[in-house]
């Protein structure tokens, strides 16, 4: 097993006043070698949006793209004719496919919204844009794993155009948890919202995140309270 650590303070940033951003992977303005992504994921952008402000109307294709909100509301508007709302304990996936322009927008003129955007790279170029958003309920992810994303529907989840799985845990401290890899040829890769986790022995703090590459199953153990985003994906997408 091969560990790969990405720790907070080593993120990129980015300062548009309406929009501060923190940045895992290279993305616009902050360019590292090191950091063009882990296997299918691409992106993982940590943005803070003003009351008011947002992402005008743009455009994407061939990329998945999911938006998880941590605090706050945001509009979705996209040239498919969908307009929505999302909140913390909702997600929302867009596969852009043959090629979609949408804004996202703070749906609160003063209060701010944080939100993970995460791109993955598709497993199928050229598909028809769709869109979904669904609720789920929080406590259903205490002391164990909630599959929110996966390529089948499963447990509820959101479907995605790749072999890719994202699971949220709200864990206590002194709890464990073990996951175990869907596919073989997965990479697991963890993403610490809040608190703080050992990982495979692996300590991780507030925004930390790690890749594993080759490891069949992750053994977490959380120190205090913590909740966590542990995404799974191809290490060699085929594209």
């Amino acid at each position: 097993m091969r560990t790969i650590l990405h720790k907070n303070e080593t993120r990129g940033r980015a300062d548009h006043g309406w929009l501060k951003s923190r940045h895992t992977f290279s993305f616009a303005d902050y360019h590292e070698p090191a950091r063009m992504g882990f296997g299918a994921l691409r992106v993982i952008n940590d943005d803070w949006i003003e009351g008011g402000a947002g992402f005008g109307m743009h455009p994407h294709r061939d990329m998945e793209i999911i938006s998880v909100p941590l605090e706050g509301a945001l509009r979705h508007r996209d040239s498919e004719g969908n307009q929505a709302v999302i909140r913390k304990g909702e997600v929302q996936i867009m596969s852009a496919g043959t090629g979609v322009a949408h804004s996202e927008r703070n749906d609160s003129e003063s209060d701010r919204v944080n939100l993970l955007q995460i791109w993955v790279l598709p497993k199928k170029l050229g598909i028809q844009p769709r869109y979904a958003q669904k609720s789920f309920a929080i406590d259903e992810r205490r002391d164990r794993f909630q599959t929110i994303v996966s390529p089948d529907g499963r447990d509820g989840s959101v479907e995605i155009n790749q072999d890719a799985f994202f699971s949220l845990a709200d864990l206590s401290a002194g709890a464990e948890l073990a996951y175990r890899r869907e596919l073989g040829g997965n990479g697991l890769y963890l993403f610490v919202i809040k608190g703080s986790v050992e990982a495979n022995g692996q300590r991780l703090g507030e925004r930390d995140a790690a890749g594993f590459v080759d490891a069949e199953t992750l053994a977490l153990k959380a120190p205090i309270d913590a909740e966590i985003l542990l995404i799974e994906v191809p290490m060699a997408p085929a594209l």
